[in-house]
């Protein structure tokens, strides 16, 4: 070898070592990360709902939304399972506060039954997210099929919105018991995340459900859907087959988007949140953006005058109560 040729050599072995080097920090390099902290003591907001004759001992409030109407009060709206509705046993209760901040909201009575005549599955409302825009509010809920839409002009009084199929259905699927929408608005596109499981255990051990999203320019034309997470711990931490991918939460924390994905409710609730640059990408069959565990149910997240606050289910599944909440900003390897 002359002279020349080893001393390129060596100076390429030099570049090679700096760039490998280089390529194990980038590696290594922390990754900026979000992880929702409860702030102080919890409060009541709501209690078990009399559904007269609909009332059945066993009946409970589940997943619901809470958004601040028109005229300045505070509605909440749930589902309450297990009632003598008929059918799938579910409808939509609502709840009213003078303030966010109130200890014990009104009770207003039962907002919505199932449309039978729209194709919606008898008792079958779940899981209504309510946003507001230029001057309407957005009202999906699932009805135990489709994730459905529909509209108010003063956010208090719905109107299913109906298409050419003379239902009030948006899309299903790719699995069974298509519901828990919630939908933010991320660079100018609507992005709907739902949760999804397969009719039956099919005991291949393999998750049996995943959180999805779907994206829209316009609320009536959707995407095919994308999952965006199952699987990883949450997996063995929940109650039934496809209990670990439940009632999907997104919140935009400056350059991040934190999920909540909720696991088991009742006394020993539990819900895991992911916090991720890519608001379609919180880990499959991984606990790589996992950045933290709750003990909430059903969780719902309203920022309002610069504060979070977090509202739960309670752990009797009697009502649902409230407290402030913060993101605290940490680092992963």
């Amino acid at each position: 070898m002359n002279k020349a040729r080893f001393i390129f050599c060596i100076v390429l072995s030099i570049i090679s070592f700096q760039s490998s080097l280089f390529s194990q920090e980038e590696k290594k390099k922390p990754r900026i990360a979000y992880k929702p902290v409860i702030e102080g003591e919890w409060w009541n907001i709501t209690s078990q709902p009399d559904l007269g004759a609909y009332t059945n001992e066993k009946q409970q409030p589940v997943d619901f939304a809470v958004w601040q109407a028109e005229d300045g009060t505070w509605q909440l709206w749930s589902c309450i399972r297990g009632t003598n509705v008929g059918g799938k046993g579910r409808l939509f209760y609502r709840w009213q506060g003078k303030s966010l901040t109130d200890t014990a909201w009104q009770p207003m009575g039962i907002a919505m039954e199932a449309d039978t005549t729209l194709a919606e599955q008898k008792g079958g409302l779940q899981a209504p997210f309510v946003f507001q825009e230029k001057g309407k509010y957005y009202m999906f809920y699932g009805d135990w099929n489709s994730i459905c839409l529909a509209v108010s002009e003063d956010g208090k009084e719905f109107k299913r919105q109906v298409n050419r199929n003379n239902s009030a259905a948006l899309f299903s699927g790719p699995l069974y018991n298509t519901r828990d929408p919630m939908v933010i608005k991320i660079n100018g596109i609507y992005v709907c995340y739902y949760s999804a499981h397969n009719e039956k255990d099919d005991k291949s051990g393999k998750p049996q459900g995943a959180i999805y999203s779907r994206r829209s320019r316009d609320l009536k034309t959707w995407s095919e859907p994308v999952a965006v997470s199952r699987g990883g711990t949450p997996r063995n931490q929940t109650q039934w087959y496809a209990g670990d991918i439940e009632c999907p939460f997104v919140v935009s924390v400056n350059d991040q988007f934190v999920l909540f994905r909720n696991q088991k409710y009742g006394t020993d609730y539990l819900n895991t949140q992911y916090s991720s640059e890519d608001p379609l990408n919180f880990g499959l069959d991984t606990d790589e953006f996992m950045t933290g565990q709750l003990r909430v149910a059903a969780p719902e997240i309203i920022s309002y005058k610069g504060q979070y606050y977090i509202v739960s289910l309670k752990p009797g599944l009697n009502g649902m109560k409230m407290a402030k909440l913060k993101f605290v900003r940490q680092q992963t390897n």
